[in-house]
């Protein structure tokens, strides 16, 4: 027989749940990415929280970055505040960047990144993620619930 199935998926997100949010703006930005899986508990590579911090700063000003502004601009930061500078490469960066556009947190025009549509990260939560990926995600688990139920029919 076979493959009925591709084992890639179509789209993948891991949500965690942590404490209420903290003060500190890194802390912050470091828990919401914990919490929608594009950073692993105890994972000393964070470099994804600076980069999306870069770039919800960018948007208090409407400014687009290209993916160099956004590594040195991390590198800065990261240098300030005396953190490891790991992760710092521009291939890195640039992945961390696609691992936010898959997640529709950010957007390109022209090779210049931004927080998508300017919104708050609240709607974008909202329309991208909770209504469109998780909607979806959701959507497909029930299919596969209701297929299972059929197969494996239980007997009262």
């Amino acid at each position: 027989m076979g493959k009925i199935s591709r084992e890639t998926p179509l789209a993948e997100i891991t949500l965690r749940r942590y404490e209420r949010p903290c003060v500190n703006d890194r802390e912050l930005v470091r828990k919401f990415c914990l919490s929608l899986g594009l950073l692993q508990p105890g994972d000393s590579r964070d470099v994804i929280v600076d980069v999306l911090r870069v770039l919800l700063k960018a948007r208090q000003e409407k400014e687009e970055l290209h993916s160099e502004e956004i590594k040195n601009k991390v590198m800065d930061y990261r240098k300030t505040n005396k953190l490891a500078m790991l992760g710092i490469a521009s291939s890195n960066i640039r992945r961390q960047l696609k691992r936010l556009k898959d997640l529709h947190l950010i957007e390109t025009n022209a090779n210049l990144y931004r927080i998508s549509e300017w919104n708050n990260v609240t709607e974008i939560f909202e329309e991208k993620i909770k209504n469109f990926m998780l909607s979806s995600i959701m959507s497909r688990i029930n299919e596969y619930v209701q297929k299972i139920d059929e197969e494996f029919p239980h007997k009262s």
